[in-house]
């Protein structure tokens, strides 16, 4: 398959009219680092962010960063470095769990909606987002928002473009906000606590007031992978603190003394702490270099563990938590078992399964995403095409 790597906004908005014109295919990236995600995209060539690349406006004092969709993200964060900020939705690199090559932009960060740890205080990337200009599939090129949430006129299609997976236009510049990143951090480890226990734990820890950052449970089978940054053996409940050193050593101490009453506590000091939550972020146990099926599953914090044990009693599953229990990373043994795993997240109150890793045959007969309610999925079909009348972008993507 060929590949497009055009260098302006105005020769990738020239290459989407002549296929759209052709009614030809173009399949959407950035990095290409979540290739096999997604439902299989039949097309004729490959149309890519990459050659789109460079940071276009950053002033640290507005906390306000625009640059263009072909940006590698280590750039990106190399800069809010040297100025003590973050993009405070954490956003996952899927090079391990994938077993994919090259860079991650972040335009394709901002098009799957990529969210870390930090998701459930923090909200996810789309949350971030504040201005977008891209190339939809009638070759148009299209700004909508800015640099300033008051800009309200273009806030509804921001948010449609985060998340799109490229079905709807090739992004090609974002702005978005950056704060100020913590000075340190510490996170607190609860030992020995099944997966409900971690629940409670959790949900308790969550109500102090000591603004937990990052809440997630590694039962054992998964907890053995993290011993090399710092972990003690057996289950661990984990809960980050971050902020200004003598505020986290304070809440961090508030913390550690009322998870004592439940169970061994250790400390994790500012070093071993953002690795921990690197390691869980980037789903290192499930990063095996193997095509096993691995789901993504969110529902509401009380469900997660729930869901796992109706699962383990028919299927061979794997799993930890993060979101404070809302975010269950699943490995199945064998098949992916879609029709299961949504039906017991439906049986749970409702949520969303999404596929993220699985061989090639059984992705072709599992959807990928969540299938969406018959009015939704109408108004999808609507928008996407008034975005795309051709069918060119990425279809079947989402379907």
């Amino acid at each position: 398959m060929s590949e497009f790597l055009p260098k302006t906004e105005d020769e990738a908005a020239a290459l989407i009219r002549d296929h759209a014109a052709r009614g030809a295919a173009l399949s959407i990236v950035g990095g290409n680092t979540r290739a096999g995600f997604g439902n299989a995209v039949d097309a004729e060539a490959t149309l890519s962010s990459r050659g789109l690349a460079g940071i276009v406006a950053y002033n640290p004092g507005e906390m306000v960063m625009t640059v263009r969709a072909g940006t590698p993200v280590a750039e990106i964060e190399a800069a809010l470095a040297e100025n003590g900020q973050m993009m405070a939705f954490e956003p996952m690199d899927h090079r391990p769990l994938m077993a994919t090559t090259g860079e991650p932009t972040i335009g394709g960060v901002f098009a799957a909606n990529v969210s870390g740890p930090r998701r459930f205080v923090s909200g996810a990337a789309r949350d971030s987002l504040l201005g977008v200009r891209f190339v939809n599939g009638k070759g148009e090129i299209v700004k909508a928002g800015g640099r300033v949430m008051k800009n309200v006129t273009g806030l509804d299609l921001v948010k449609l473009m985060a998340g799109s997976h490229g079905t709807l236009g090739l992004l090609t510049e974002v702005t978005f906000r950056v704060p100020p990143r913590p000075k340190t951090e510490e996170t607190i480890v609860l030992s020995g606590r099944n997966d409900a226990e971690a629940a409670n734990a959790m949900a308790a820890a969550m109500a102090l007031p000591v603004e937990v950052s990052g809440a997630a449970h590694l039962p054992l089978t998964v907890a053995w992978t993290f011993l090399d940054g710092g972990l003690p053996e057996g289950e661990a409940t984990v809960l980050r603190i971050e902020g200004l050193a003598g505020s986290v050593a304070a809440r961090a101490e508030k913390l550690a003394a009322a998870m004592s009453r439940l169970g061994p506590v250790t400390r994790l000091a500012e070093a071993e702490s953002r690795r921990l939550w690197r390691e869980i972020r980037d789903v290192k146990p499930y990063a095996d270099g193997t095509m096993r099926p691995v789901w993504r599953v969110s529902v509401a914090p009380s469900s997660g563990h729930q869901l796992v044990a109706a699962l383990r009693l028919e299927a061979g599953v794997d799993a930890y938590y993060d979101w404070q229990g809302g975010l269950v990373w699943m490995r199945m043994e064998a098949e992916p078992e879609g029709d299961l795993v949504r039906r017991y997240v439906h049986a749970l109150g409702g949520g969303h399964a999404t596929l993220l890793r699985a061989p090639p045959a059984a992705r072709a007969t599992t959807s990928a995403f969540q299938p969406q309610p018959e009015a939704v999925a109408l108004l999808s079909a609507r928008v996407k095409e008034k975005f795309d009348p051709s069918g060119i972008l990425n279809p079947g993507k989402m379907a």
